[in-house]
C-alpha cells in the first residue's frame, strides 16, 4: 500500500485500475480499512478495478493509517482526509462507494463537496434508530485499542471526539436530516437490516434524498449477484 502524509496524519491507501475514479470507504466503523472489504459479500476493490480507477483507504487510526487525536475531531476531520487524498492523487470529480460507516461519510462528502461527487453507492449504511449506545460502545472499544499510542489526547479530547461522531446529526449521524433533502447526486442505497444498519434508516434516507434509490435485496447468498449487478448498472449509467 502507498502512503500519503498531511499535517498530523499518515494515510495508507491502495490504488488499482484505470478509468473514472471511485473512492472506496470500507466497513468496520472506526476500524474502516481496505482489508475489511474482504469480509463484504463481494469485494469492490477487486470487482471494480477492471473498469475504474479504484482508490481504497484506511481511515485515520485504523489499519496502517495514523493521526493525532483531538477533541475537535469528527466527521469533517475524516472528510478532509478523504478529499486531501484525492487532491494528492490529482482527482477532482469522483464517485464514492461506501459500506456501513461509509454511508455516513458519503453524506458528509455530499454536504461538503457536492460538485465533486458524480455518483454514490451506499451498502447497508449505519444509522440512528434507538441504537446510539451501540456506536458509542464500539467507539470505546476502538479507543481502548489505540489509546496508549496517543498521549497527546486528554480524557476530554476523547469525550468530545465521541460526542462529535455519535452525539449529533440526524439518522446518519454525520449530517442533519434536513441536509439530506438537498442531495440531488445520484445515490444507490443497498438496504441494511440489523441493529447497526437499520432497514428503517435506509428507507428514510431514500425518502429524504431526492437523488437516492433503494435496492432491498442484495446481501443474502441468493441475491448477491443481483445486488452486484445493480451496482454495476448504476455506475455504468452515471460514470460516462
Amino acid at each position: 500500500m502507498a502512503t500519503y502524509e498531511r499535517p498530523g496524519v499518515t494515510l495508507h491507501y491502495e490504488e488499482r485500475g484505470s478509468g473514472f475514479p471511485i473512492l472506496l470507504i470500507a466497513p468496520g466503523g472506526m476500524r474502516s480499512t481496505v482489508e475489511a472489504w474482504g469480509n463484504a459479500p463481494w469485494n469492490p476493490v477487486e470487482h471494480l478495478a477492471g473498469r475504474y480507477r479504484v482508490i481504497a483507504m484506511d481511515q485515520r487510526n485504523a489499519g496502517g493509517s495514523t493521526a493525532e487525536v483531538h477533541g475537535s475531531d469528527g466527521w469533517s476531520t475524516y472528510t478532509a482526509d478523504q478529499l486531501a487524498l484525492l487532491d494528492h492523487l490529482g482527482v477532482d470529480e469522483f464517485a464514492v462507494l461506501g459500506m456501513c460507516i461509509g454511508g455516513a461519510y458519503i453524506a458528509n462528502l455530499l454536504a461538503t463537496a457536492p460538485q465533486r461527487v458524480r455518483a454514490a453507492v451506499g451498502l447497508q449504511p449505519i444509522g440512528r434508530a434507538d441504537n446510539q449506545d451501540l456506536f458509542e460502545e464500539k467507539f470505546d472499544e476502538w479507543r481502548a485499542g489505540i489509546e496508549a499510542d496517543h498521549p497527546e489526547a486528554s480524557e476530554q479530547d476523547w469525550t468530545d471526539f465521541r460526542a462529535n461522531m455519535w452525539g449529533g446529526g440526524g439518522i446518519l449521524f454525520s449530517v442533519p436530516d434536513e441536509t439530506l433533502t438537498r442531495f440531488t447526486t445520484p445515490w444507490l442505497v443497498l438496504m441494511g437490516g440489523d441493529d447497526y444498519h437499520p432497514e428503517s434508516v435506509s428507507r428514510r434516507l431514500v425518502e429524504l434524498a431526492p437523488g437516492a434509490q433503494l435496492v432491498e435485496r442484495w446481501k443474502a447468498d441468493e441475491h448477491v449477484a443481483d445486488g452486484r449487478a445493480a451496482v454495476d448498472d448504476f455506475l455504468a449509467g452515471h460514470l460516462v
